[in-house]
């Protein structure tokens, strides 16, 4: 089968490789991937301003390394990379990436949170927000997304390829709703390798017919996407087919690897519900 020229253009990162661990700090091993990749197929020209702002929140459970006397320290890490940075981070060389801590000594916490900062923000190309916790004060409460569940609808489905035209309105009216579901599944774009994650929706406008707004949001079940790509995606879809006023999406997808993802992505909201699910 042919190669794509978005799969040729990641053919060197780490993901699908055989993966040799990393004994000692390499920041070398974060793999950047421009963003426009996927932008530009969706109808974000390179030079216009975005249509949303947002940020992809990162949780990191497997970050450990060693403090002068040798003793392990171990901390839940909490990254922010905005959307606005020209580059994802992708996520095995991230993995890879944090592991190259666990047998290097630092001085201290702030040190390695520091280095943390000036890695990720020179992969991204822009300031990521970093902040480390210890695991017994990371306050790490289980919670659930607000609003109502498209989940339990009797309806048939019967398409799991990626399809935009299902969306359609259910009336003239303008409303406010709050949506979420469980149901959202995509495939890594290298491994295929499936993704699993809950997905909300905020917006105002013309009323959203939630059966269709479903069998959309499932049809995404074969789809090959990084996460931040599949939440821009259905960001674009729904503005530019439903003619939505006011727009967000959020994503929390369950970890792989010690890392879950969580991109936000609006036009008006200037932050998601920073709530882990029970999935995660």
């Amino acid at each position: 089968m042919k190669q794509s020229s978005a799969e040729h253009s990641l053919a060197h990162l780490s993901l699908g490789q055989a993966t040799h661990y990393p004994e000692h700090y390499d920041a070398s091993l974060l793999q950047p991937v421009p963003r426009q990749l996927n932008r530009t197929p969706i109808g974000i020209a390179e030079q216009a301003p975005l249509p949303f702002h947002g940020t992809d929140f990162w949780t990191g459970y497997e970050l450990s390394w060693l403090n002068p006397g040798g003793m392990p320290q171990v901390a839940i890490g909490y990254f922010q990379v905005p959307a606005t940075s020209p580059n994802l981070i992708e996520s095995k060389s991230f993995k890879l990436y944090l592991n190259s801590f666990n047998a290097t000594k630092w001085q201290s916490w702030q040190e390695v949170e520091e280095r943390l900062v000036s890695d990720l923000t020179s992969c991204a190309g822009a300031p990521v927000q970093v902040q480390l916790r210890a695991p017994d004060a990371a306050g790490h409460e289980v919670g659930r997304l607000s609003g109502s569940s498209l989940d339990d609808q009797q309806i048939s489905i019967s398409s799991y390829d990626y399809n935009p035209e299902l969306l359609q309105h259910a009336s003239n009216e303008h409303v406010t709703e709050r949506l979420y579901t469980h149901l959202l599944k995509s495939n890594c774009l290298i491994t295929n390798q499936p993704d699993w994650g809950s997905l909300a929706i905020h917006y105002h406008g013309r009323a959203i017919d939630h059966g269709a707004l479903l069998r959309y949001i499932v049809s995404f079940r074969n789809h090959n996407e990084f996460h931040e790509q599949c939440v821009e995606r259905i960001f674009m879809d729904l503005t530019q087919r439903l003619d939505i006023d006011k727009l967000s999406v959020y994503a929390r997808y369950t970890r792989r690897g010690g890392l879950d993802i969580n991109p936000f992505r609006s036009n008006f909201e200037t932050a998601p519900e920073l709530t882990r699910l029970s999935r995660q």
